[in-house]
């Protein structure tokens, strides 16, 4: 895996061919890989093709008659003069984010490959197991690097719509995701450090605190940890005090989740970005995290039944336990998902919202 001192993040920054910026994005949209910005392009288009063929002869025609004399008055030209100049700086400013867009995927593809990683523009529904992959509408990742080895690592921005109307949201999140060796049981650390004015979580849902599992150390002072019942004596033997350690460091911002065989870091800002130091910060805090990921490999989950090695299975008699294979891979059903909860914050704003729209209704039945 590259190390953070030999990430190349020149092409982040460096200066870019206009010629090559245009080449590449001809490509994707040849491989299809814009096919959700073909809308976007489409009304561009038909924004200039309106600038061209009205907005244009009308300032013409009319400077061609102030100039004749046929008005004696300029600022009858005024007012369509300020719409030409409002269409310019709209016509403007869409070219100019198009071009920046077109630049930034051509930064982003140069720095993938150099440093032995792909780009993709994102895909809609990732088939991700992690918590914020299942909530709302238009979910879709944006700017995904992937390494495929030693270890699978996926860095990508994120997003989803709730709500509708006034009250539609766009939630947007950053995430590094790294694949596991073995499948674990679903364990959330929520970073202290990232959450709401009154200690509420910043992630998108809540945990029964029947899980909550207090570890030693200040761990508890960075992280939450979550781990389904039954299992705090896996959690503690995945968490040892040095792994407690590396996540104290690297990782005490980031929310985790570890769920199926992924683990997930998750931001509320972008990860994938042009930003050099957060590249830095990412690469440096999935290096330290993978390497004390490998001692995992070998934890099983003892509440699935070992099976008699070939020469005992075919006796059909009580074995003992120096003939029997080690638990499968995988994790028993009620250490696969943790129980979702309810936020108390939540509640109590909710009540007070409540409360205020009844106390106002009362108050204008009172007034008249």
């Amino acid at each position: 895996m590259t190390t953070p001192a030999q990430l190349d993040t020149a092409p982040l920054t460096g200066p870019v061919d206009k010629a090559a910026v245009r080449a590449f994005t001809a490509e994707l949209r040849t491989r299809g890989a814009l096919r959700g910005r073909t809308l976007s392009i489409v009304i561009l288009s038909l924004v200039g093709l309106a600038f061209a063929l009205v907005v244009v002869p009308i300032f013409l025609s009319i400077a061609v008659s102030f100039v004749a004399g046929d008005s004696g008055d300029p600022l009858v030209a005024l007012p369509l003069i300020v719409v030409l100049a409002i269409v310019v700086i709209v016509a403007v400013t869409i070219l100019r984010g198009f071009g920046a867009a077109a630049v930034r995927r051509y930064r982003l593809d140069r720095f993938a490959r150099a440093n032995g990683m792909t780009w993709h523009p994102g895909y809609s529904d990732p088939p991700l197991p992690g918590m914020i992959f299942d909530i709302g509408r238009d979910r879709g990742t944006h700017d995904l690097m992937r390494r495929e080895t030693p270890r699978f690592v996926e860095v990508a921005n994120y997003s989803y719509e709730t709500g509708s109307g006034k009250n539609k949201q766009t939630h947007r999140w950053g995430y590094a995701a790294l694949r596991l060796d073995t499948p674990l049981p679903h364990i959330v650390l929520d970073a202290v450090g990232n959450n709401g004015l009154f200690g509420g979580s910043n992630l998108p849902v809540t945990f029964g605190r029947a899980q909550r599992l207090s570890l030693e150390g200040d761990f508890d002072q960075h992280f939450a940890l979550y781990c389904p019942e039954g299992y705090e004596r896996d959690a503690l033997y995945l968490f040892t005090p040095d792994v407690m350690a590396r996540f104290i460091d690297n990782a005490a911002q980031l929310d985790v989740e570890i769920i199926d065989d992924w683990l997930f870091l998750y931001s509320r800002r972008d990860l994938s970005t042009l930003d050099s130091a957060t590249w830095q910060w990412v690469m440096s805090t999935i290096a330290a995290l993978d390497d004390k990921l490998a001692q995992w490999a070998r934890w099983r989950d003892e509440r699935l039944t070992a099976t008699p090695t070939g020469g005992a299975a075919a006796s059909g008699l009580p074995q003992p336990s120096t003939l029997l294979t080690p638990p499968p891979a995988g994790v028993a059903a009620p250490g696969r998902r943790l129980r979702r909860g309810f936020s108390w914050v939540t509640v109590v704003v909710a009540l007070a919202v409540g409360g205020w729209w009844l106390f106002s209704i009362v108050v204008d039945v009172l007034g008249n």
